[in-house]
């Protein structure tokens, strides 16, 4: 069993990597232990988002009356949402196995064991190969609070399939995923805390944006503990009882469930990678070039276990950029523009630099910062809400970076991400005709 291609871990690093390499005719053999999709199709970016997507056409239906829509009345179905995920989940798995399939891909599902740089092994069987993509994904990490083991906690995972709402959560973690989850949980009716260890939430994301979005759904009832610091856990009749210390002192949230959300490591143990003396970074992940080659030759590395960006996206495409190592192709890998995404009700997205990091490196620049009202399709489809775009320019006018606050800051922040990529000055992007009315032309309101 011989392969021009050995592929371990079936995320979107690996089934992007097992596709490209198959549809270029090479012979592909793609190794993953549970499910075709990893952790973002499976239990990640797509069941949040469909959860997400449920609650907002459920904040929708509420609030119907500002666009003169009246609905007598308006209720959801836990169970039913619940399903909806995994139907969605189901059908795009499928779809995955049918791409790989149909490009000749090799699927074996178990646990692969890498013996070395051309040979791995899963089960029984061995398997050889000329080059070896590793894209093992990564994990949630929890950290070693005291009286962790005694308390019934939720992990994403959990929190994605529950199908009663508690009277109340608690979420240490005021991320990405705490507050997407935190999003969802409000709008159904839970009683939400945030406990977040540094000063703002979305650490990463834009703070001044972090903090509008943090206000807003503070105004919805959550309450957010900035600053602080969980010291130990218990459980008690009323559920979990979290103790915590910030500058205010110390006290405690006792809440009927508890999301432990407090980040993600990548995996890196279990399936022999040590076999194989890669060259590490400061960090302690694996160094690779730009076009995601280790220190071995013909062993790659994509996705998580870089420990550079841990986002879907950025996996997808280093796969392109290792797939096309492979074949000869001229290709690098670029990390000027990657967005992040907070799919909250409404959206945050920012691409480039933020102003933090800018001001951490002494790069001069100057913000421009509109209200979201500056674009007629946001203020037709926002009744009485508003939101933020901030453009960041260099002293050369090329965009640095953009952050938005409304929706659908998702959609529209590509628009951005292509601007700061190909290093777009303000008069160059301002050459591009925009459609109207679209929310995306409040970029162009800015320049």
């Amino acid at each position: 069993m011989k392969y021009q291609v050995m592929i371990i871990g079936g995320g979107p690093a690996g089934y992007t990597a097992a596709e490209a390499a198959g549809k270029a005719g090479l012979s592909v053999v793609l190794f993953e232990k549970q499910n075709l999709g990893g952790v973002c199709l499976n239990e990640g970016c797509i069941p949040t988002k469909t959860l997400l997507y449920s609650a907002k056409t459920y904040d929708g239906a509420k609030h119907a009356s500002k666009y003169a829509v009246n609905v007598p009345e308006v209720s959801f179905d836990l169970s039913k949402i619940i399903a909806r995920k995994s139907k969605v989940v189901r059908k795009l798995v499928l779809g995955v196995k049918g791409k790989l399939t149909s490009n000749n891909v090799t699927i074996v599902t178990g646990e692969a064991q890498i013996i070395d740089k051309n040979t791995v092994r899963c089960g029984e069987e061995t398997y050889e190969g000329d080059n070896l993509i590793i894209c093992t994904g990564s994990e949630t990490f929890i950290p070693p609070i005291a009286g962790i083991q005694a308390v019934d906690y939720w992990t994403h995972r959990d929190a994605l399939d529950n199908k009663e709402l508690p009277a109340s959560l608690a979420i240490v973690g005021g991320g990405v995923i705490g507050m997407e989850f935190a999003s969802f949980f409000n709008s159904l009716g839970v009683q939400v805390t945030v406990i977040e260890m540094l000063d703002e939430i979305l650490g990463g994301m834009d703070k001044e944006l972090s903090a509008l979005l943090r206000a807003e759904y503070a105004k919805r009832g959550i309450r957010f503990l900035l600053s602080t610091k969980v010291v130990s856990l218990s459980q008690s009749e009323e559920g979990a009882v979290v103790a915590y210390e910030n500058a205010e002192g110390a006290g405690s949230v006792v809440a009927e469930k508890l999301l432990m959300s407090v980040g993600r490591r990548p995996v890196s143990k279990g399936f022999g990678l040590e076999n194989l003396g890669l060259q590490l970074t400061e960090r302690g992940n694996v160094a690779v070039d730009n076009k995601m080659q280790t220190s071995v030759p013909g062993v790659y590395v994509c996705g998580d276990l870089t420990g550079f960006s841990l986002l879907a996206h950025t996996a997808v495409r280093e796969a392109e950029v290792a797939v096309h190592a492979i074949l000869g192709k001229e290709d690098t890998m670029s990390y000027r523009a990657i967005p992040g995404v907070v799919y909250t009700n409404p959206e945050i997205a920012g691409v480039g630099q933020t102003e933090e990091s800018l001001l951490a490196k002494g790069i001069p620049y100057h913000a421009v910062k509109l209200p979201m009202a500056y674009s007629g399709r946001f203020v037709a489809e926002n009744e009485g809400v508003n939101g933020v775009c901030k453009i960041l320019i260099g002293e050369d006018k090329t965009i640095l970076g953009a952050h938005v606050l409304g929706n659908p800051a998702s959609e529209i922040i590509t628009l951005a991400g292509m601007a700061v990529e190909l290093k777009l000055t303000t008069t160059e992007w301002k050459k591009i005709v925009f459609p109207h009315p679209t929310v995306a032309e409040i970029f162009r309101e800015g320049l």
